[in-house]
């Protein structure tokens, strides 16, 4: 298992983490039909896994930027430069 297996790996986790905080604090909100403790408890819930997705996605970005590397001119062209350049940078994968 490599750099990008994991990067992958790790950007999904976060994912589900993500969907996964919205369905139980909307879930509760929506079977309480009113906010109380329970609800509040729920978006705490919710605060949480949304701030450990987003690490996690973050994470996995930077793993699959390392693993790919980025030493292209394509971050330096400008105009016309860049069409130039462009088939190179897809083709030296």
């Amino acid at each position: 298992m490599n750099l990008l297996f994991w990067g992958l790996t790790i950007s999904m986790v976060g994912k589900i983490m993500l969907a996964a905080g919205v369905l139980i604090a909307h879930g509760g909100l929506a079977q309480e039909r009113r906010v109380d403790n329970i609800v509040l408890k729920d978006f705490k819930i919710e605060r949480v896994l949304t701030i450990i997705g987003i690490v996690l996605i973050i994470g996995g970005y930077l793993m699959e930027v390392s693993f790919y590397g980025f030493d292209t001119s394509l971050l330096t062209c400008t105009g016309a430069e860049c069409a130039a350049d462009l088939p190179a940078a897809v083709y030296s994968q």
